[in-house]
């Protein structure tokens, strides 16, 4: 199955190659033409559910939970350039969440588009330590996904040349979604659409650079600031005009962050306002039947899977299995669910070189993986300040490893989803839809060392 990945990526990003040197040769390297043509070239994200190693079980294990003609999502595959996505399941950029472990445990499941945590520009564009590994890929990851953040033009530029140049991805994602005050009190994140002369500038900025190297470039937003400060229309006609291969938007605005329920009517009119170019939705896809419901209420060409899939990496599973048409979900027991922490936890131990740092980055994981499950309190004290992998695996063989899935306590919402509140802005930036002179000169103090989404 390795093997098979690693030689998926290699032919991909060779076949990548061989289209740009065509394009370069027939005199088309400034334009985007040939990021929005297919060439042939398909990267192949499907693989088996997994059987046979710790964590996952038998995919015969699986409990049919849906009546005889079950729903099925039926689209095509996603096409974004040179790259073709068979099951259009896109897995969102999350911090301190995607990071090489937790995209593995996904991709294992099923096919689909995983991309890495975001990483700002300025970072990556002087190579602090933290940015070269967060764009760090596994040989096979047959699509290397990275999404940036940045709020000027230049350095978004120069990000997205070095990752081209240096042959680090394979797909980029620019973030317009973040509703960390920090970022949007300075004017990034959700926030920075309502300047379209600053959007506009930054995303035609970074796809004249990719498509230098026939990298297609995507980009997701929200729905604006607030319900009186929409900006999704605008965003996603400029981002069309510039030449970007998708649209993804997440159906909230920065005031919501993650309250309340999203707007999937939103969804649904940017895609018939877009007809030329990919949809894709996100927001409250908790489930395979989520996700069916989604498409067929909005028509969108893929769906971006977020907290969905926190603790729950067989949600990709479940997903291809509803492409297929398969009523089988994963409805892992407790033995199953402690078997997959430990493989993340080693996984992370890898990523980071470092137990100390795997075991602290696992324990948020915890609340998540045991949501419904019958675990005490006191164990579950100790799991969220685990220190080794020994002391974690002395901790997991307390468990009742025969106790059934739980049912409906297991799913549904994950995660923190705050409260709405007033999205904090820089001074005067709803005043017009242009930078002023001052905001100009303060605008690059938001690349922060920040992700989200």
């Amino acid at each position: 199955m390795t093997n098979a990945w690693r030689r998926a990526g290699k032919a991909a990003r060779a076949a990548r190659a061989d289209s740009a040197d065509r394009g370069r040769a027939a005199g088309d390297d400034a334009g985007f033409a040939g990021a929005c043509d297919n060439g042939g070239v398909t990267a192949v994200s499907t693989l088996p559910v997994p059987s046979g190693d710790p964590g996952y079980g038998d995919p015969a294990d699986a409990l049919p939970d849906a009546p005889d003609g079950a729903l099925k999502l039926d689209l095509p595959p996603l096409t974004l350039g040179p790259i073709t996505v068979d099951t259009p399941v896109i897995l969102a950029p999350m911090a301190g969440i995607t990071n090489k472990a937790f995209r593995r445990l996904c991709r294992e499941y099923g096919g689909g588009l995983y991309v890495s945590e975001m990483v700002t520009s300025r970072a990556l564009v002087e190579r602090s330590p933290e940015s070269m590994r967060i764009i760090s890929h596994d040989d096979d990851e047959a699509v290397r996904s990275v999404q940036l953040y940045g709020v000027d033009p230049k350095t978004v530029g120069a990000a997205v040349r070095l990752l081209v140049e240096e042959d680090r991805a394979d797909h980029i994602d620019l973030n317009f979604g973040c509703p960390v005050p920090k970022v949007t009190r300075k004017g990034g994140g959700a926030a920075l659409p309502w300047k379209l002369d600053l959007f506009t500038g930054i995303v035609q900025t970074a796809v004249r650079e990719a498509s230098k190297g026939n990298v297609p470039l995507t980009i997701k937003m929200r729905k604006g600031i607030d319900e009186d400060h929409l900006t999704f229309r605008e965003a996603g006609r400029i981002a069309r005009d510039s030449g970007v291969a998708a649209v993804a938007l997440h159906g909230r605005t920065a005031a919501q962050f993650y309250s309340g329920q999203a707007d999937w009517n939103a969804i649904a009119e940017l895609r018939e306002a877009l007809p030329d170019i990919p949809v894709l939705g996100n927001g409250d896809i908790w489930s395979a039947e989520d996700a069916v419901r989604m498409v067929r209420q909005t028509g969108v060409d893929g769906v971006v899977i977020g907290r969905g899939c926190q603790g729950r990496p067989w949600l990709f599973g479940d997903l291809v299995n509803a492409f297929e048409g398969s009523s089988s979900r994963h409805r892992p027991g407790l033995g199953q669910v402690a078997d997959t922490v430990y493989r993340h936890a080693e996984l992370l131990v890898e990523t980071f070189g470092s137990e100390m740092m795997g075991l602290r980055d696992i324990r948020k994981h915890m609340a998540w993986y045991f949501k419904g499950y019958v675990v005490g309190g006191e164990l579950r004290a100790k799991l969220a300040t685990v220190p080794t992998l020994e002391v974690l695996r002395g901790l997991l063989d307390e468990l009742d490893k025969d106790s059934p899935y739980p049912g409906q306590d297991a799913e549904g919402p994950r995660g923190r989803a705050g409260s709405p509140k007033r999205t904090a802005l820089p001074e005067h930036w709803l005043d017009g839809r242009v930078l002023n002179a001052a905001q100009q000169a303060d605008i690059a103090a938001a690349e922060v060392d920040v992700s989200g989404g």
